[in-house]
């Protein structure tokens, strides 16, 4: 039950967040469902093995590189969902931060 509640409020942060940022684009809410659906499967299963290839150049960035990876993954989405846009890479790294702080913020109150 929390794992659909956190996909509804990582669907519905995708869908405010062009009201945010011009740089992102979301047609519609069930496209916002498949894009929050398809980051959720691509941080899960893609982003450990970009976090452990590139542990030199975070550990040197003192944690930085992340946001690039974020940034990356959040790209990658925008190609493969149709609807979802992300107008550059660097829109990109801003619009992943701005979805993490804002659906962890809403996750801290769905009850565990």
């Amino acid at each position: 039950m929390r794992l659909l509640l956190i996909w509804i409020v990582n669907t519905v942060t995708l869908f405010v967040l062009p009201r945010l940022l011009d740089t992102v684009q979301v047609d519609s809410f069930t496209t916002a469902l498949t894009a929050a659906l398809v980051l959720g499967l691509v941080n899960t299963l893609i982003r450990p093995i970009f976090l452990v290839l590139t542990l030199p150049i975070t550990f040197l960035t003192l944690g930085l590189f992340i946001f690039v990876i974020n940034g990356l993954m959040f790209w990658v989405v925008a190609d493969i969902v149709p609807g979802f846009q992300v107008m550059s890479f660097s829109a990109a790294i801003v619009a992943a931060f701005f979805y993490s702080v804002i659906s962890w913020l809403l996750t801290a109150f769905i009850p565990k």
